[in-house]
Protein backbone atom coordinates (compact mmCIF):
# COMPACT_ATOMS: atom_id res chain seq x y z
CA UNK A 1 0.00 0.00 0.00
CA UNK A 2 1.44 3.33 -1.15
CA UNK A 3 0.62 6.18 1.09
CA UNK A 4 0.88 9.57 -1.04
CA UNK A 5 1.95 12.83 0.32
CA UNK A 6 1.04 16.27 -1.72
CA UNK A 7 2.25 19.85 -1.26
CA UNK A 8 -0.30 21.63 0.87
CA UNK A 9 -2.26 24.51 -1.83
CA UNK A 10 -3.84 26.58 1.00
CA UNK A 11 -2.69 30.09 0.69
CA UNK A 12 0.04 30.69 3.36
CA UNK A 13 0.29 27.05 4.43
CA UNK A 14 3.57 25.94 4.98
CA UNK A 15 3.19 22.46 6.84
CA UNK A 16 3.48 19.44 5.29
CA UNK A 17 1.68 15.96 6.70
CA UNK A 18 4.39 14.07 6.62
CA UNK A 19 8.21 14.59 7.84
CA UNK A 20 10.78 12.15 7.27
CA UNK A 21 11.74 11.30 10.69
CA UNK A 22 8.28 9.96 10.54
CA UNK A 23 8.43 7.68 7.76
CA UNK A 24 10.44 4.81 9.09
CA UNK A 25 7.18 3.66 11.31
CA UNK A 26 5.25 3.77 8.43
CA UNK A 27 7.56 1.70 6.15
CA UNK A 28 8.03 -0.89 8.86
CA UNK A 29 4.42 -1.31 8.59
CA UNK A 30 4.95 -2.57 5.06
CA UNK A 31 4.12 1.14 3.45
CA UNK A 32 6.08 2.81 0.84
CA UNK A 33 5.98 6.17 0.60
CA UNK A 34 5.26 9.08 -2.10
CA UNK A 35 6.27 12.72 -2.12
CA UNK A 36 5.28 16.12 -4.18
CA UNK A 37 8.25 17.10 -5.18
CA UNK A 38 8.98 20.16 -2.84
CA UNK A 39 6.61 18.92 -0.63
CA UNK A 40 8.15 20.18 2.81
CA UNK A 41 10.06 22.81 1.35
CA UNK A 42 8.44 25.32 2.85
CA UNK A 43 8.31 23.52 6.36
CA UNK A 44 12.22 23.01 5.97
CA UNK A 45 12.46 19.34 4.63
CA UNK A 46 13.98 19.12 1.12
CA UNK A 47 13.13 15.87 -1.09
CA UNK A 48 16.07 14.56 -0.55
CA UNK A 49 15.54 14.05 3.55
CA UNK A 50 12.72 12.12 2.04
CA UNK A 51 14.42 9.95 -0.15
CA UNK A 52 16.98 9.21 2.60
CA UNK A 53 14.77 8.58 5.17
CA UNK A 54 13.29 5.98 2.33
CA UNK A 55 10.30 8.04 0.47
CA UNK A 56 9.89 8.11 -3.03
CA UNK A 57 9.81 10.86 -5.11
CA UNK A 58 7.29 11.46 -7.55
CA UNK A 59 7.73 13.38 -10.65
CA UNK A 60 4.57 15.33 -10.46
CA UNK A 61 1.15 16.07 -7.33
CA UNK A 62 -0.97 14.49 -10.54
CA UNK A 63 1.18 11.00 -10.17
CA UNK A 64 0.84 11.13 -6.55
CA UNK A 65 -2.94 10.83 -6.73
CA UNK A 66 -2.52 8.57 -8.91
CA UNK A 67 -0.30 5.88 -7.39
CA UNK A 68 -1.51 6.21 -3.73
CA UNK A 69 -3.63 4.16 -2.16
CA UNK A 70 -3.76 6.54 1.01
CA UNK A 71 -3.37 10.17 0.91
CA UNK A 72 -2.33 12.26 4.00
CA UNK A 73 -2.67 15.88 3.39
CA UNK A 74 -2.39 18.66 6.30
CA UNK A 75 -5.81 20.44 4.92
CA UNK A 76 -8.41 18.57 3.37
CA UNK A 77 -10.56 20.07 0.61
CA UNK A 78 -12.99 20.84 3.58
CA UNK A 79 -10.17 22.99 5.09
CA UNK A 80 -9.02 24.31 1.89
CA UNK A 81 -12.22 25.01 -0.57
CA UNK A 82 -10.93 27.34 -3.19
CA UNK A 83 -7.41 25.38 -4.01
CA UNK A 84 -8.18 21.71 -2.61
CA UNK A 85 -11.33 21.77 -5.08
CA UNK A 86 -8.99 21.19 -8.29
CA UNK A 87 -7.39 17.90 -6.42
CA UNK A 88 -10.89 16.56 -6.23
CA UNK A 89 -10.68 14.83 -9.60
CA UNK A 90 -6.98 13.68 -8.90
CA UNK A 91 -8.99 11.18 -6.46
CA UNK A 92 -10.33 8.07 -7.14
CA UNK A 93 -13.09 5.60 -5.58
CA UNK A 94 -12.22 3.78 -2.55
CA UNK A 95 -9.10 5.97 -1.97
CA UNK A 96 -8.18 6.86 1.46
CA UNK A 97 -7.73 10.44 2.78
CA UNK A 98 -6.62 11.84 6.07
CA UNK A 99 -6.37 15.46 7.16
CA UNK A 100 -8.12 18.81 8.73
CA UNK A 101 -11.05 18.86 6.85
CA UNK A 102 -13.76 21.54 8.75
CA UNK A 103 -16.48 18.66 8.99
CA UNK A 104 -19.29 20.23 10.41
CA UNK A 105 -18.40 23.23 8.16
CA UNK A 106 -17.74 22.64 5.21
CA UNK A 107 -20.54 20.43 4.22
CA UNK A 108 -20.29 20.80 0.43
CA UNK A 109 -17.03 19.68 0.09
CA UNK A 110 -17.65 16.78 2.92
CA UNK A 111 -20.46 16.05 0.07
CA UNK A 112 -18.28 16.37 -2.78
CA UNK A 113 -15.79 13.75 -1.36
CA UNK A 114 -18.77 11.30 -0.58
CA UNK A 115 -19.57 11.82 -4.78
CA UNK A 116 -16.14 10.92 -5.25
CA UNK A 117 -16.26 8.08 -3.29
CA UNK A 118 -13.37 9.11 -1.27
CA UNK A 119 -13.38 7.10 2.31
CA UNK A 120 -12.22 10.36 4.06
CA UNK A 121 -11.37 10.73 7.79
CA UNK A 122 -10.88 13.95 9.58
CA UNK A 123 -8.53 14.40 11.92
CA UNK A 124 -10.29 17.05 13.90
CA UNK A 125 -12.77 14.19 15.65
CA UNK A 126 -10.02 12.26 17.06
CA UNK A 127 -11.70 11.42 20.16
CA UNK A 128 -10.35 13.15 23.50
CA UNK A 129 -9.89 9.77 25.22
CA UNK A 130 -6.53 8.64 26.53
CA UNK A 131 -5.32 5.98 24.11
CA UNK A 132 -6.37 8.34 21.20
CA UNK A 133 -3.62 11.60 23.05
CA UNK A 134 -0.69 9.94 20.69
CA UNK A 135 -2.99 10.99 17.46
CA UNK A 136 -4.84 14.29 18.68
CA UNK A 137 -3.48 16.31 15.93
CA UNK A 138 -6.13 19.24 16.72
CA UNK A 139 -4.70 19.57 20.32
CA UNK A 140 -0.65 19.71 18.71
CA UNK A 141 -1.72 22.23 16.41
CA UNK A 142 -3.34 24.55 19.36
CA UNK A 143 -0.42 23.98 21.67
CA UNK A 144 1.27 25.91 18.38
CA UNK A 145 -1.36 28.06 18.22
CA UNK A 146 -1.14 29.54 21.42
CA UNK A 147 2.51 29.59 21.90
CA UNK A 148 2.65 31.92 18.85
CA UNK A 149 0.02 34.20 19.99
CA UNK A 150 2.02 34.96 22.86
CA UNK A 151 5.36 35.75 20.85
CA UNK A 152 3.18 37.63 18.27
CA UNK A 153 1.57 40.02 20.98
CA UNK A 154 5.20 39.55 22.40
CA UNK A 155 6.67 41.22 19.28
CA UNK A 156 4.42 43.81 18.38
CA UNK A 157 3.94 45.28 21.90
CA UNK A 158 5.44 48.42 22.54
CA UNK A 159 6.87 47.21 26.29
CA UNK A 160 9.07 44.97 27.28
CA UNK A 161 7.04 41.96 29.21
CA UNK A 162 8.74 41.48 32.60
CA UNK A 163 9.66 43.76 35.35
CA UNK A 164 13.03 45.00 35.23
CA UNK A 165 14.82 47.20 37.93
CA UNK A 166 17.62 49.15 36.59
CA UNK A 167 19.83 51.65 37.41
CA UNK A 168 17.90 54.27 35.59
CA UNK A 169 14.64 52.84 37.19
CA UNK A 170 11.95 49.93 36.99
CA UNK A 171 9.84 48.86 34.18
CA UNK A 172 6.46 47.34 35.49
CA UNK A 173 5.49 44.08 34.03
CA UNK A 174 2.80 43.43 30.96
CA UNK A 175 -0.60 42.67 32.13
CA UNK A 176 -2.05 39.31 30.05
CA UNK A 177 -5.56 38.26 29.85
CA UNK A 178 -6.01 34.66 28.42
CA UNK A 179 -10.00 34.21 27.02
CA UNK A 180 -10.57 30.62 26.95
CA UNK A 181 -8.61 28.13 28.22
CA UNK A 182 -8.23 24.76 26.39
CA UNK A 183 -4.83 23.61 25.32
CA UNK A 184 -4.24 27.24 23.22
CA UNK A 185 -5.33 29.24 26.51
CA UNK A 186 -2.92 27.05 28.66
CA UNK A 187 0.15 27.25 26.18
CA UNK A 188 -0.55 30.99 25.88
CA UNK A 189 -0.47 31.15 29.57
CA UNK A 190 2.56 29.55 30.04
CA UNK A 191 4.36 31.25 27.43
CA UNK A 192 3.17 34.63 28.41
CA UNK A 193 4.40 33.64 32.11
CA UNK A 194 8.00 32.58 31.34
CA UNK A 195 8.26 36.04 29.23
CA UNK A 196 7.31 37.30 32.41
CA UNK A 197 4.08 39.27 32.46
CA UNK A 198 1.56 38.87 35.16
CA UNK A 199 -1.10 36.95 33.71
CA UNK A 200 -4.61 36.13 34.26
CA UNK A 201 -6.96 34.37 32.53
CA UNK A 202 -10.63 33.22 32.10
CA UNK A 203 -12.64 30.90 31.56
CA UNK A 204 -16.51 29.72 31.42
CA UNK A 205 -15.71 26.50 32.58
CA UNK A 206 -15.07 26.67 36.26
CA UNK A 207 -13.04 23.42 36.69
CA UNK A 208 -10.19 25.18 34.08
CA UNK A 209 -9.27 26.91 37.89
CA UNK A 210 -6.97 24.67 38.79
CA UNK A 211 -5.07 24.60 35.69
CA UNK A 212 -4.82 27.88 35.32
CA UNK A 213 -3.38 28.44 38.69
CA UNK A 214 -0.73 25.26 37.67
CA UNK A 215 0.95 27.86 35.33
CA UNK A 216 1.24 30.64 38.05
CA UNK A 217 -1.83 32.61 36.55
CA UNK A 218 -4.92 34.09 38.76
CA UNK A 219 -8.02 32.56 37.73
CA UNK A 220 -10.69 35.56 36.90
CA UNK A 221 -13.84 33.93 38.48
CA UNK A 222 -17.27 35.22 36.81
CA UNK A 223 -19.99 33.29 39.09
CA UNK A 224 -22.75 34.60 37.50
CA UNK A 225 -22.02 32.79 34.56
CA UNK A 226 -19.89 29.63 35.57
CA UNK A 227 -22.95 27.19 35.96
CA UNK A 228 -22.66 23.79 34.04
CA UNK A 229 -20.42 25.24 31.26
CA UNK A 230 -18.33 22.28 30.03
CA UNK A 231 -19.53 19.30 27.13
CA UNK A 232 -18.38 16.86 25.60
CA UNK A 233 -14.30 15.93 25.49
CA UNK A 234 -13.43 18.88 27.72
CA UNK A 235 -14.87 21.23 24.88
CA UNK A 236 -16.94 24.28 26.24
CA UNK A 237 -20.38 24.05 25.40
CA UNK A 238 -22.32 26.78 23.50
CA UNK A 239 -24.29 28.88 25.73
CA UNK A 240 -27.15 31.26 25.06
CA UNK A 241 -26.90 35.04 24.11
CA UNK A 242 -28.03 36.12 26.72
CA UNK A 243 -25.20 34.47 28.85
CA UNK A 244 -22.77 35.76 26.35
CA UNK A 245 -23.87 39.48 26.58
CA UNK A 246 -23.67 38.77 30.43
CA UNK A 247 -20.02 37.29 30.01
CA UNK A 248 -19.45 40.65 28.07
CA UNK A 249 -20.33 42.61 30.89
CA UNK A 250 -18.46 41.07 32.91
CA UNK A 251 -15.24 40.69 31.38
CA UNK A 252 -15.45 44.14 30.30
CA UNK A 253 -13.04 45.29 33.09
CA UNK A 254 -10.62 43.07 33.20
CA UNK A 255 -9.96 43.56 29.63
CA UNK A 256 -10.11 47.26 29.45
CA UNK A 257 -7.01 47.07 32.65
CA UNK A 258 -5.33 44.20 30.32
CA UNK A 259 -2.21 45.63 28.24
CA UNK A 260 -2.67 42.47 26.03
CA UNK A 261 -5.84 39.92 25.65
CA UNK A 262 -5.71 36.63 23.88
CA UNK A 263 -8.77 35.06 23.19
CA UNK A 264 -9.16 31.49 22.39
CA UNK A 265 -13.01 30.88 23.07
CA UNK A 266 -14.65 28.12 20.52
CA UNK A 267 -17.44 25.76 20.16
CA UNK A 268 -16.62 23.31 18.10
CA UNK A 269 -18.58 23.72 14.40
CA UNK A 270 -20.36 26.55 15.72
CA UNK A 271 -19.60 30.23 15.18
CA UNK A 272 -17.35 31.85 18.13
CA UNK A 273 -18.54 33.65 20.79
CA UNK A 274 -18.13 37.32 20.68
CA UNK A 275 -17.17 38.03 23.96
CA UNK A 276 -15.56 41.45 24.14
CA UNK A 277 -17.66 44.33 22.43
CA UNK A 278 -15.96 47.18 20.59
CA UNK A 279 -17.26 49.61 23.29
CA UNK A 280 -14.66 47.70 25.92
CA UNK A 281 -12.03 47.85 23.13
CA UNK A 282 -12.19 51.27 23.23
CA UNK A 283 -11.73 51.71 26.87
CA UNK A 284 -8.38 49.73 26.67
CA UNK A 285 -5.17 51.77 26.62
CA UNK A 286 -3.84 52.88 23.70
CA UNK A 287 -0.70 50.57 22.65
CA UNK A 288 -2.83 47.65 23.82
CA UNK A 289 -3.04 44.67 21.85
CA UNK A 290 -5.32 42.19 21.49
CA UNK A 291 -4.56 38.19 19.21
CA UNK A 292 -8.00 36.92 18.81
CA UNK A 293 -6.96 33.20 17.55
CA UNK A 294 -11.20 32.45 17.15
CA UNK A 295 -10.71 34.55 14.04
CA UNK A 296 -11.31 32.06 11.62
CA UNK A 297 -14.93 31.23 13.34
CA UNK A 298 -16.00 34.60 13.35
CA UNK A 299 -13.70 36.18 16.37
CA UNK A 300 -14.25 36.44 20.52
CA UNK A 301 -13.85 40.22 19.82
CA UNK A 302 -16.42 42.88 17.80
CA UNK A 303 -13.91 44.06 16.27
CA UNK A 304 -12.05 41.34 14.89
CA UNK A 305 -11.24 40.95 10.81
CA UNK A 306 -9.52 37.40 10.27
CA UNK A 307 -6.50 37.58 8.85
CA UNK A 308 -6.29 41.62 9.03
CA UNK A 309 -5.21 43.91 11.96
CA UNK A 310 -7.80 46.37 12.84
CA UNK A 311 -7.30 49.53 14.48
CA UNK A 312 -9.83 50.78 17.49
CA UNK A 313 -9.03 54.22 19.06
CA UNK A 314 -5.04 53.16 19.62
CA UNK A 315 -5.84 49.29 20.08
CA UNK A 316 -3.99 46.73 17.86
CA UNK A 317 -6.81 44.09 17.44
CA UNK A 318 -5.20 41.06 15.36
CA UNK A 319 -6.96 37.98 13.53
CA UNK A 320 -4.37 35.53 12.63
CA UNK A 321 -5.18 32.71 10.49
CA UNK A 322 -3.68 29.62 10.41
CA UNK A 323 -1.23 30.30 13.03
CA UNK A 324 0.12 27.22 13.59
CA UNK A 325 1.89 27.28 9.93
CA UNK A 326 3.97 30.45 11.09
CA UNK A 327 6.03 27.84 12.96
CA UNK A 328 6.01 25.20 10.19
CA UNK A 329 9.10 23.04 11.17
CA UNK A 330 7.39 22.27 14.85
CA UNK A 331 3.91 22.07 13.52
CA UNK A 332 4.39 19.56 10.71
CA UNK A 333 6.73 17.45 13.20
CA UNK A 334 3.75 17.15 15.65
CA UNK A 335 1.16 16.39 13.09
CA UNK A 336 3.30 13.62 11.25
CA UNK A 337 3.55 12.19 14.37
CA UNK A 338 -0.39 12.13 15.03
CA UNK A 339 -1.76 11.23 11.73
CA UNK A 340 1.04 8.07 11.55
CA UNK A 341 -0.25 7.23 14.57
CA UNK A 342 -3.97 7.25 13.79
CA UNK A 343 -2.95 5.26 10.32
CA UNK A 344 -1.12 2.69 11.71
CA UNK A 345 -3.96 2.34 14.29
CA UNK A 346 -6.12 1.78 11.46
CA UNK A 347 -3.83 0.00 9.08
CA UNK A 348 -4.30 -3.94 9.81
CA UNK A 349 -2.60 -7.05 7.46
CA UNK A 350 -2.81 -4.88 4.64
CA UNK A 351 -5.91 -3.37 4.74
CA UNK A 352 -7.39 0.04 6.16
CA UNK A 353 -10.15 -0.90 8.83
CA UNK A 354 -12.45 0.32 10.86
CA UNK A 355 -14.14 -1.32 13.82
CA UNK A 356 -17.35 0.14 14.41
CA UNK A 357 -16.59 -0.32 18.52
CA UNK A 358 -13.75 1.41 18.15
CA UNK A 359 -14.20 5.04 18.60
CA UNK A 360 -11.09 6.20 16.89
CA UNK A 361 -12.05 4.81 13.68
CA UNK A 362 -15.64 5.13 14.24
CA UNK A 363 -15.83 8.72 15.06
CA UNK A 364 -13.60 10.45 12.69
CA UNK A 365 -14.64 8.62 9.74
CA UNK A 366 -16.57 10.90 7.91
CA UNK A 367 -16.85 9.44 4.14
CA UNK A 368 -17.23 5.91 3.11
CA UNK A 369 -18.52 3.79 -0.24
CA UNK A 370 -20.17 7.10 -1.81
CA UNK A 371 -21.87 8.61 1.74
CA UNK A 372 -21.35 10.48 4.36
CA UNK A 373 -21.13 8.19 7.28
CA UNK A 374 -20.23 10.32 10.38
CA UNK A 375 -23.67 10.91 13.11
CA UNK A 376 -22.03 14.33 13.97
CA UNK A 377 -21.91 15.73 10.03
CA UNK A 378 -25.42 14.24 9.14
CA UNK A 379 -26.63 16.03 12.43
CA UNK A 380 -25.24 19.30 11.14
CA UNK A 381 -26.44 18.39 7.54
CA UNK A 382 -29.98 17.62 9.13
CA UNK A 383 -29.77 21.06 11.05
CA UNK A 384 -28.58 22.91 8.26
CA UNK A 385 -31.46 21.92 6.12
CA UNK A 386 -33.87 22.61 8.98
CA UNK A 387 -33.17 26.17 8.84
CA UNK A 388 -33.10 27.18 5.17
Amino acid sequence: MIVGVPRETFPGERRVALVPTAISALTKAGLDILVEPGAGDAAGFPDEEYRDAGASIASQRADVFESSDVIFQVRTVGANPKAGVSDLELFRPGQTLAGFAEPLTALDEIKMLAERSVTAFAMELIPRISRAQSMDALTAMATISGYKAALLAGDKFARMFPMMMTATGTISPARVLVVGTGVAGLQAIATSRRLGAVVQAYDIRPAAKIEVESLGAKFLELEEVAAEAEGAGGYARAQSEETYRRQQDLLSNAVAESHIVITTAAVPGKKAPVLISEDTVARMTPGSIIVDLAAERGGNCAATVAGETAEVNGVSVFGPVNLASEIPYSASQLYAKSISNFFLHLFKDGEVLVDPEDPIGRDTLVTRDGKIVNTRVLEAIENLASTE
